[in-house]
């Protein structure tokens, strides 16, 4: 992919803009930070419930630092290969990329992402990555018909899982008839990739490549009884991944820890253990003052322990070449070693089993996934009633035009972007009694 078309943009742009000496990256940053998705990320669940607390992560707070992490990611690679330092490029790219990562995360998290999959199965499904690709190539309101109009390369960066949802479907979900009253999440986990709709969205950032290239990357691992996999992503997506990695299995766990969540003995049971079986030098010498450290009542003797395990992490990584590619940007990918790979995901599980299992934290995720899917539920039975007036032509359109699957995606498009406060407050207006006041459904 030529340096050239790594900057084109969908639509060629006309506006004039006074003595604006951005680079096209610059400029994808700030049409990122400036946009209603982004700022919708400040009411949405990371690991904990928004409204539980004032100190823990957000999505938009955990998209910060991911783009922090992020851009030190690549300082520390051009330090360690200088020679591939114009490939890198950009702190303004990698930052693009890490902050435009979780905008297609719907309301209430995966809880969220459960129910509008179960809703859209027969209509293309839903997932949050997906999502977050409709929103920066088509939905945005930054252009009529190009979402933000992001530089290609940004695009790519993005793209974690290029091939569609119905190609790497099993196909196997329960009846909807069966599963209106309660769905279970496992039954209901959606392929990760893009949605059939948005197939010339792919093929536009994939253009430049060799058709080779093409076939390669968009390749998936696919088993009978289970959703396929892509086995590719840039080398861009592979940074992004790695600083999303590390904020949610470290930062998270900050969060859990100062609220008592997770007590120091699980911690010794679940993460140090394992971590002493690693036999990685950096745990032998440090792991003990790093326990003390994170439970420690001290706030900066807690900061210590996760920004020595930050710095750990990224500047452990690696850019690693496959030599399958043509394209410099599929070749290379950045990666941890492969003892700290297992320590980055022993910390996720962590996170994962006694956080983000735990039994409190689930009653708010069954109750968002039911949310979810009553809205639905309502503005499909009476879409030119109860959606906003815009929201009411563009349903309209695509069911005039392309027919009921399509009109589903846009009840899709508009819940998945409300935040766990908006679809909080119209499921009152429209389903309790008491809650009888007038609730605006639009946002900026």
């Amino acid at each position: 992919m030529e340096d050239l078309a790594c900057k084109d943009r969908r639509l060629t742009e006309t506006k004039a803009r006074q003595s604006d000496h951005r680079t096209p990256y610059q400029r994808d940053r700030a049409r990122i930070l400036h946009s209603a998705a982004f700022r919708r990320l400040q009411a949405k669940t990371q690991v904990l419930g928004v409204g539980m607390n004032d100190f823990y992560r957000t999505r938009l707070t955990h998209s910060l630092e991911a783009a922090q992490i992020g851009a030190g990611i690549r300082a520390q690679l051009v330090l360690k290969f200088p020679e591939q330092a114009s490939l890198l490029d950009s702190d303004p790219l990698i930052e693009s990329i890490c902050f435009a990562h979780d905008l297609g995360h719907p309301p209430f998290g995966h809880g969220g992402e459960v129910a509008l999959n179960c809703m859209m199965a027969k209509h293309g499904g839903f997932e949050g990555n997906a999502q977050t690709f409709r929103i920066l190539a088509k939905l945005e309101p930054y252009t009529p018909e190009h979402g933000m109009n992001l530089c290609r390369r940004t695009l790519l960066g993005v793209l974690k899982y290029p091939q569609t949802l119905d190609t790497l479907s099993h196909k196997q979900y329960p009846d909807n008839a069966q599963v209106k009253a309660q769905i279970r999440p496992s039954e209901w986990h959606p392929p990760k990739g893009i949605y059939d709709c948005d197939t010339e969205l792919l093929d536009w950032v994939l253009s430049p490549l060799t058709s080779e290239d093409q076939t390669r990357f968009t390749s998936y691992n696919q088993q009978s009884d289970k959703h396929g996999k892509t086995r590719y992503k840039s080398m861009d997506c592979s940074i992004m991944e790695l600083a999303d990695d590390i904020a949610y299995g470290i930062h998270d766990m900050e969060d859990a820890v100062v609220m008592g969540i997770v007590q120091r003995d699980d911690w010794e049971q679940h993460v140090v253990l394992p971590l002493r079986d690693l036999n990685h030098v950096w745990f032998k010498k440090n792991l003990d003052k790093l326990s003390s450290h994170l439970f420690s009542q001290h706030q900066y003797d807690r900061k210590d322990a996760i920004g020595s395990l930050v710095n750990l992490l990224i500047s452990s990584i690696e850019l690693k070449r496959s030599r399958s590619f043509h394209s410099p940007l599929l070749d290379y990918q950045a990666v941890l070693p492969e003892a700290l790979a297992k320590a980055l995901g022993l910390f996720k599980s962590f996170v994962y089993d006694f956080v983000i299992r735990k039994p409190e934290l689930q009653l708010l995720e069954f109750k968002g996934q039911r949310i979810v899917m009553s809205l639905f539920e309502a503005f499909h039975a009476e879409p030119t009633r109860l959606l906003p007036r815009t929201v009411q032509t563009d349903w309209q359109a695509a069911f005039d035009q392309l027919g009921e699957s399509a009109a589903c995606r846009v009840i899709a498009d508009h819940i998945s972007g409300m935040t766990d406060a908006s679809a909080n407050r119209l499921y009152q207006t429209l389903f309790l009694p008491q809650a009888g006041s007038i609730n605006s459904q639009h946002d900026l």
